[in-house]
């Protein structure tokens, strides 16, 4: 395994992340704790959750995925050796099943003990915010579009001294972002100025069918010093091959919940064939070529791989030792200019 730091700390991560949001829905807690235990063999040390899981978000599932993790982490014990992630869901209709009120200091704290005690720890590592309050484009919308009716104000230094007071009782130790643009990560840091605490990482969706984020997020992370944590680097698993080749099933995620096609359709279909295509012809699958390209680029401090089963756990894990020749990553290029984020 290769390991990176979390940027601007000396916390070392492996650059792959352990996603658990199936557990608790697509996975039982016996097999959420054996793909922990096999993560950890295979020398993981970064696992990212989020109160809002297991996904799709239901409230009778709402913690399933901390609970399994904290029961995990009690059978298992050193806790110190490991770095773990979580979230707090922002307003929208899929989590008002979990509070309503917004990134306030009662909500932070309302959040924070909640997944404490679910993931039965005394601190998270990294705290995020998953999305944000305001209107902007996120989950699949490529453009902003303004909204002249919307009743959000500026209220970045608020959130970062609220969050910073969890940091000084030491129930969070630093603080990142999730489906965050340019403009957003720019005004936390703009404020982490004045002396509140920085945001070190954002995790926004990133693959071969998504690579947004190169304009303009990329030159900011780069000359912010802020890392990179990529979600979906397989787009729900489109970049298995598996919804085009046939060995997909009826567990499959897109087929047991078929809401989360924004990666199938038809020019996203016809890219990830292209990169089929490549794939084979240097000797690797659609898959080891998918995630070795996240898991390299400049500006990702970790890709944040998932899985239902050992086998393709297995395989994404192994991806971690694979470097992307120049030659596959021009051809690599040359779909993408002819098919640019066909699936945002």
């Amino acid at each position: 395994m290769r390991y990176t730091n979390l940027p601007n700390t000396e916390i070392k991560v492996s650059k792959i992340c352990l996603g658990t949001m199936t557990y608790g829905q697509q996975n039982t807690e016996a097999e959420g704790h054996a793909q922990l235990d096999y993560a950890i063999d295979q020398g993981i040390n970064f696992i990212d959750t989020a109160e809002l899981y297991s996904v799709p978000a239901k409230a009778e599932t709402y913690g399933s995925t901390e609970r399994i993790i904290g029961s995990w982490l009690a059978k298992r014990g050193k806790r110190d050796d490991l770095v773990i992630a979580s979230k707090i869901v922002g307003p929208a209709d899929m989590s008002q099943h979990i509070r309503t009120g917004g990134f306030t200091k009662s909500e932070f704290r309302d959040a924070i003990q909640k997944s404490l005690k679910r993931l039965q720890t005394d601190y998270i590592d990294l705290y995020q915010l998953h999305w944000p309050e305001r209107n902007t484009n996120y989950f699949g919308k490529l453009g902003y579009t303004h909204d002249d009716t919307e009743k959000w104000q500026d209220n970045f230094a608020e959130i970062l001294e609220g969050l910073n007071s969890f940091i000084k009782e030491g129930l969070i130790r630093h603080i990142g972002l999730s489906n965050e643009t340019p403009y957003g990560l720019s005004r936390y840091l703009e404020e982490s100025r004045k002396g509140l605490p920085k945001m070190i990482t954002v995790q926004n969706p990133y693959n071969l069918l998504n690579r947004k984020d190169e304009v303009g997020l990329t030159e900011l992370l780069h000359r912010e010093e802020v890392g990179l944590l990529a979600y979906s680097p397989l787009g729900f698993g489109t970049l298995s091959g598996k919804y085009i080749d046939g060995s997909d099933t009826e567990d499959s995620r897109v087929n047991q919940f078929p809401k989360y096609n924004r990666y199938s359709n038809e020019i996203a279909v016809a890219a990830t064939k292209k990169y089929m295509q490549i794939a084979k012809k240097y000797g690797l699958s659609i898959t080891e070529l998918a995630l070795a390209f996240v898991t390299d680029r400049p500006f990702m401090t970790a890709n944040i791989i998932g899985a239902t089963s050992l086998d393709q756990l297995k395989e994404n894990i192994g991806s971690a030792s694979i470097t992307l020749s120049k030659e596959i990553l021009d051809e690599i290029d040359v779909v993408h200019r002819e098919m640019p984020n066909p699936a945002p």
